[in-house]
C-alpha cells in the first residue's frame, strides 16, 4: 500500500528520505529561543517545541509570546508543538479539561504547523482535538509511548489504526526493547501497517541504544519523521543530527 504524502510549508512527509524533526526543550523563554537559533543551523525539515518543559506553560500570554517569537525565527519551517504528559515521559501532569484548552489556544494562534496529542489520554480525547486542530487547519500527531517494553506486533498494528480511525494524521509510536527482536517487532508492525491498508504517514521508534537502527531505517519500514539532536535529547537514544542525517542519505541511495 503506497503512502499517501502530507506537505506541510513544502515538506512531503511519507515520501523519500525520513523528515528530520529536533526537539527544544528547555526550561527559560530565552534558553528556548537560543536553542531554536542553534538548530536552525542544522537546518532540520521540522521542529519540536516540547513545551511541557517551559515554566510559564500555564501562563496564556506567555506562551502566545513564545509561539510568536519562534514562529518569526523558524521562517517557514515546520512547528511541532508537544506537551507531553509525565505520564509518558514529559515533565509536567496536566488535566484533560486544561490540555485541551493548552491546544486550543496554540491551534488558534497561528504559529504552529502541527500538535502531538496522546492516544489515550482519556476516551474520546483525541477524537475532539483532531476535529478543533483541524478546524484551525493545525495537524494531529497522536502519539502513544511505551517506556517499560515493547508490546507484541498484533497490539501496535491495532494502535496505529487507532489513531488512524480517530483521524489523526500521523499515528506515532515510540516503544522500548527489552531485546533486540523486540526492535524488530516495532519495524514488522510499522510495515504490516501500511500492507493493511494504513495510507498514512506514520511515525515510530524503539528506543534506547538498541533501538537505534529504527531511527535510521525509516525509510525501509515506513516510518515517515525521525527525531534528532542539536543539544539535549528529548528521548532515550535519539542522535546529533548530522550522523542522522548521513545515514538516512546512505539507506536511501542504495534503496
Amino acid at each position: 500500500m503506497q503512502t499517501t504524502a502530507i506537505t506541510i510549508r513544502g515538506v512531503e512527509f511519507g515520501v523519500g528520505m525520513p523528515k528530520i524533526c529536533i526537539p527544544i526543550v528547555a526550561r527559560t523563554k530565552e534558553e528556548l529561543l537560543n536553542q531554536a537559533r542553534d538548530i536552525c543551523r542544522k537546518d532540520p525539515d521540522c521542529v519540536e517545541l516540547r513545551i511541557d518543559w517551559y515554566e510559564d506553560v500555564n501562563r496564556q500570554e506567555q506562551v502566545l509570546d513564545l509561539l510568536r517569537q519562534l514562529r518569526a525565527l523558524l521562517g517557514n519551517r515546520v512547528l511541532l508543538c508537544t506537551f507531553r504528559t509525565d505520564r509518558e515521559g514529559g515533565k509536567s501532569a496536566i488535566s484533560c479539561d486544561s490540555y485541551k484548552a493548552l491546544y486550543r489556544m496554540v491551534c488558534q494562534s497561528g504559529y504552529v504547523d502541527l500538535i502531538d496529542v496522546e492516544a489515550y489520554m482519556e476516551e474520546g480525547l483525541l477524537e475532539d482535538v483532531v476535529r478543533m486542530a483541524h478546524k484551525a487547519d493545525v495537524r494531529v500527531v497522536a502519539s502513544n509511548h511505551d517506556f517499560q517494553a515493547t508490546p507484541p506486533e498484533e497490539e501496535l498494528i491495532k494502535r496505529l489504526q487507532f489513531m488512524d480511525l480517530a483521524g489523526a494524521d500521523f499515528p506515532k509510536l515510540a516503544v522500548t526493547p527489552n531485546r533486540e527482536e523486540d526492535v524488530l517487532t516495532l519495524m514488522s508492525a510499522t510495515l504490516q501497517y501500511r500492507r493493511l491498508g494504513g495510507e498514512k504517514p506514520v511515525i515510530t521508534m524503539s528506543m534506547g541504544r538498541t533501538g537505534t537502527i529504527s531511527r535510521l531505517a525509516g525509510e525501509v519500514f515506513g516510518s515517515a519523521v525521525t527525531f534528532a539532536t542539536a543539544g539535549q535529547a528529548s528521548a532515550p537514544g535519539q542522535i546529533p543530527v548530522d550522523e542522522v542525517r548521513q545515514a538516512l542519505r546512505i539507506f536511501h541511495a542504495y534503496r
